[in-house]
């Protein structure tokens, strides 16, 4: 049996855009002879269309895509994703289902039965579980077809009650199929690996998975479609970050016809969760990532041209680089502004970066706008010392400088703050918090340098002073962040053990860091979640951004 697994990037709610290359792919699945063709999960709306769903025009136009689809389904088996309505009149209106489509007919209509409530997800929010498992019979085989999260229920300690797989093995199915849409993080390319080869191991099958590529708004995924033969060696990855149309065939025993591309004994056994943060753990997916973030948000809101404000630091320096690569020097516009407080080397390594990279900038110099608002400002501050009210009206006033180019240009602001700031309030609300999207939102300070670096693998892009002096916000004389925080070496690990590992102050205390440490860096990360809930959104490449997948009360007292 030939098997096509097209790996495509969907536009949420583009009806029009997305049936017309899932055709496209039928038909070059058709003209290749292929028996089968297998699309990701919410193929035909995109996923996740939240509360769309909720809209019955939104489900009706879903039924209208396949209901096309459908007639070119001819001569080859098609499953797609899409919402289907819950005609047993108990439960949600909705399920999460795969449509196969075979003779221009809806043959089966499978649906989702573990509905992940965790991080990003929210599914359970909008859909009922299955209640009915059956295989597929075609050309001879029996189909065990199931959706993304229904193949992440193994282990020691499974978090649903109901494994749709072990049902489904009643019937003595032949091969599985998985229509995922699986979110990237720097952990996952190893994560799915092992929860494939021990759903094959399990059930002496073998496996074909096709993941959803593209970013949509914070949420990226990275495609890394595979097959694996019955005896767990993997066969066929399809690329990262870009969609992919590939054949692969079945043989009748159970295996693959081709190369084996790593066997089972080097296929990863278990989920990699890292003890502590490692900087460079798969930094040039991150990367990849955040310029598929970049790319996808830009292209499919219908906007081309970028802004920034770059200082001279890492973190502007890194989004800028990034930014550029996404969409081309030309359409990202930075601008320096310095204040009375910037050094003069912070403007040279900025100007020496735009000219590395051969993007257009501008400089303005703040002084006047800064003292034009302290004169204002004068006879309600009186005489009180210089405080971080005048350090921020230098932030505020280079935010809506950079908003009034961005209103005037038709440019989107970039914000360049990285999560180490944004997990300690190390930031200033409607200043260098703006922006319209956070590139490096959730990075740490070690990995955005661990970013400029492998921007540098070639040659010198950032500009090695940039990298190697002090972090400073520049607002005041002889400013360092190490000033109002403790070094990033320390904090970033703590963090770490924090918002990705979940630990408390007594478990993280027990690692070894300071009391005092844990202490005042705990209530700085609780005490700014005000902050971050008016942030922009954020390109998620953790296991735990800040965002959608971060729920905690904004004037709660744990830890504070």
């Amino acid at each position: 049996m030939k098997i096509f697994l097209a790996q495509q990037n969907y536009h949420i709610g583009n009806f029009e855009s997305n049936t017309r290359k899932i055709i496209q792919a039928i038909k070059e699945a058709k003209e290749q002879g292929g028996d089968l063709i297998l699309f990701s999960e919410m193929s035909v709306c995109g996923y996740p269309a939240r509360d769309f769903v909720e809209f019955n025009d939104f489900i009706g136009r879903c039924y209208t895509a396949v209901n096309e689809i459908k007639e070119h389904a001819d001569t080859i088996g098609v499953l797609v994703g899409g919402p289907a309505r819950n005609t047993q009149h108990r439960g949600k209106n909705l399920f999460n289902a795969a449509f196969f489509l075979y003779e221009k007919e809806i043959k089966a209509e499978v649906h989702k039965t573990l509905l992940p409530t965790y991080d990003v997800f929210d599914e359970y929010r909008y859909f009922e579980p299955s209640f009915n498992w059956q295989v597929i019979p075609f050309k001879g085989k029996k189909l065990a077809v199931t959706i993304c999260e229904d193949i992440w229920n193994l282990g020691d300690n499974p978090l649903y009650r109901t494994c749709p797989m072990d049902i489904l093995m009643e019937q003595q199915p032949d091969i599985m199929l998985n229509l995922s849409a699986s979110p990237f993080d720097y952990t996952h390319d190893e994560d799915r690996k092992s929860v494939i080869k021990a759903n094959v191991l399990k059930y002496r099958l073998p496996m074909f998975y096709c993941n959803a590529v593209g970013s949509q708004t914070e949420v990226v995924f990275d495609g890394a479609s595979l097959v694996f033969d019955k005896d767990a060696n993997l066969c066929r990855a399809l690329p990262m970050f870009g969609e992919a149309l590939e054949a692969v065939v079945l043989n009748d025993d159970g295996s693959i016809a081709g190369s084996v591309l790593e066997p089972a004994s080097r296929v990863p056994d278990k989920e990699l969760v890292p003890e502590t943060l490692e900087p460079e753990l798969n930094i040039s997916q991150v990367y990849d990532a955040l310029l598929l973030g970049i790319r996808d948000y830009f292209g499919k809101m219908g906007f081309s041209k970028a802004i920034l404000g770059s200082s001279g630091g890492i973190d502007s320096a890194v989004t800028l680089a990034i930014a550029c690569d996404a969409l081309g020097a030309e359409n990202v516009r930075a601008i320096l502004m310095p204040s009375p407080y910037s050094s003069t080397h912070s403007v040279d390594d900025a100007v020496q970066l735009s000219k590395n990279l051969g993007n257009p900038y501008d400089i303005l110099r703040i002084n006047e706008v800064y003292q034009a608002f302290l004169n204002t400002l004068q006879p309600i501050f009186g005489d009180l010392p210089f405080s971080l009210a005048e350090e921020n009206i230098q932030s505020r006033g280079r935010g809506n400088l950079l908003m009034a180019i961005a209103n005037k240009f038709g440019y989107i602001l970039l914000n360049t703050s990285n999560k180490s700031e944004l997990a300690t309030g190390y930031g200033t609300l409607y200043g260098d918090m703006a922006g319209g999207l956070g590139v490096l939102g959730d990075c740490y300070k070690l990995q955005v340098y661990a970013l400029a670096r492998y921007i540098n693998r070639n040659r010198e892009i950032i500009p090695a002073s940039i990298i190697t002096k002090a972090p400073s916000a520049e607002l005041r004389p002889n400013q360092k962040d190490s000033d109002s925080l403790p070094e990033y070496e320390s904090l970033d690990q703590l963090l770490y053990q924090y918002i990705e590992k979940r630990l408390g102050p007594a478990e993280i205390k027990a690692q070894g860091f300071d009391g005092a440490l844990v202490d005042r860096t705990l209530r700085m990360v609780n005490a700014n979640e005000y902050k971050r809930n008016q942030f922009c959104p954020i390109i998620r490449v953790s296991p735990k951004a800040f965002g959608v997948g971060r729920r905690v009360p904004i004037v709660g007292k744990y830890l504070v």
